[in-house]
């Protein structure tokens, strides 16, 4: 039974999303380092350190977004881009005669 979405865009998003990904690493990284330093703030009260801590764990929960995407497309069924990229291609071919 064919979908009625479009697998090969639901993949080139995912492609997307993982360039996206790629960019921010290294700016997420900073801020989860500078986070961490501004834990260590002399007086710091606990209230201050409990939403750093939360903070922190926000940056670092980037670490599951490959698993996410992963899951994504795992759930594109099989053989459906391959479909669609056949479909695109006689549909180009095609307008061309």
């Amino acid at each position: 039974m064919p979908i009625k979405w479009n697998a090969l865009e639901v993949s080139q998003a995912m492609d997307e999303v993982e360039t996206q990904l790629g960019l921010a690493e290294s700016f997420l990284a900073e801020a989860e380092a500078k986070a961490r330093k501004a834990t260590g703030i002399p007086n710091l009260p606990q209230y201050l350190s409990q939403r750093l801590n939360r903070l922190i764990y926000s940056i670092e929960a980037r670490s599951r977004m490959p698993d996410a995407i992963d899951s994504v497309r795992t759930s594109i069924p099989e053989g459906a881009v391959e479909e669609q990229l056949e479909k695109a291609k006689y549909g180009s071919q095609q307008s061309l005669i």
